[in-house]
């Protein structure tokens, strides 16, 4: 997977763009954790299902 490089900030006052590598460090981990606790594809159809069989 490729490293990333730059993380594009869309605010209500305009984009930003950072590319401190600092920045990026904070945004790496962010996206770590995100992915570690995510579900798989099928887990997350599973759950959508799920959700969708108790309206």
């Amino acid at each position: 997977m490729p490293q990333l490089d730059t993380v594009h900030l869309d605010q209500s006052h305009g984009s930003v763009l950072l590319d401190a590598e600092a920045q990026l460090l904070k945004y790496r981990t962010l996206l770590d954790r995100m992915d570690a606790v995510a579900l798989t594809p099928r887990k997350s159809r599973d759950f959508i299902r799920r959700i969708a069989q108790d309206l």
